[in-house]
This record gives structure tokens, sequence and C-alpha cells, in this order.
């Protein structure tokens, strides 16, 4: 990825809200913001798409990959990141909307397993609130958000 394709910290939200915010939400069940995790979210903050673990060693280097597996699992139970999955064991990273202030979906190629950000219109979004609403009705249930993920086939299979 180069760097002119890449967001930063601030772009996604101020450094100093963005970060003290993480921190707040690990405190809460006694886990610690430490460098190698700020690390990992600026990484995942500065992408312009879900991120593979290699992609993710690219940029943050100094942390093993078993470290890093277990920093982002942690991030993961607090709602900091969700893994997206991909045609192999790996998958991808990225920060959930909540956290980037970014709602989007997502459209993975079913050759490759590639995944990539789909930013949802107005007109697609009521769209889904419609479908929302009517799979609320049809099972009882109260639809709080949704994510879509689209599969196709990318430019680089076809």
């Amino acid at each position: 990825m180069s760097a002119g394709t890449q967001k930063s910290v601030a772009q996604v939200s101020g450094p100093r809200d963005f970060h003290d915010s993480i921190a707040d939400r690990l405190a809460t069940g006694g886990q610690r913001y430490t460098g190698g995790r700020r690390r990992l979210v600026e990484a995942l903050a500065r992408a312009d798409r879900p991120l593979t673990m290699s992609d993710i060693q690219d940029q943050v280097q100094d942390i093993p990959q078993s470290s890093a597996y277990r920093h982002l699992t942690v991030l993961a139970s607090f709602g900091v990141i969700h893994r997206l999955p991909g045609n192999d064991d790996s998958g991808y990273f990225e920060l959930t909307d909540e956290i980037s202030g970014r709602h989007h979906h997502h459209v993975t190629c079913a050759i490759c397993g590639a995944v990539a950000d789909i930013e949802a219109s107005p007109k697609l979004e009521r769209a889904l609130d419609q479908a929302a609403q009517l799979a609320a009705e049809e099972t009882g249930y109260v639809i709080d958000s949704h994510r879509i993920d689209l599969v196709g086939t990318c430019a680089a299979c076809l």
C-alpha cells in the first residue's frame, strides 16, 4: 500500500480523543492500551482497506506475529477491531465502525479472498434499513444495526 492511499490517525478521529477512547474501553476490562496495541491500532487507522496479518506485519515490524495476534484478540474482545473472514484462516482486520466513525460494508473476492470496503450511499442505507425492518417483523428480533458482505470476483481474478 502506498503512503498516498493511507489515512492519518487524525483523519479518523482526533488522535488524543481516539486513543483515549480506546484506552478507556480496555480499562473497563482491566486491560492496558500498551504501545504495541497502540501501534497496531494506528496501522489499522491509516489503512484504506482491511489488512491481513502480513499487511500489519509490514507496517509494524517490531511486534512478533504471535504477539500481534494476541493483541488483536484483546482489541477485538473490547470492540476496537473486528476480524473479517477471507478465503484462508488468517482473515482481515480493521477498526470497528464505532471506533473509526465510518460505517461501511465489504465486498470479498470468491477466488482470491481479497476484501475491499464499500462506502454505502444514503439510497443503499435506506434500502438496508427497510430490509432490516422486514427481517424484524418476520423474526421478532429487534434489529440494532446491520453489516453487509457482498461476494464477487475482483478485477485481478477476472
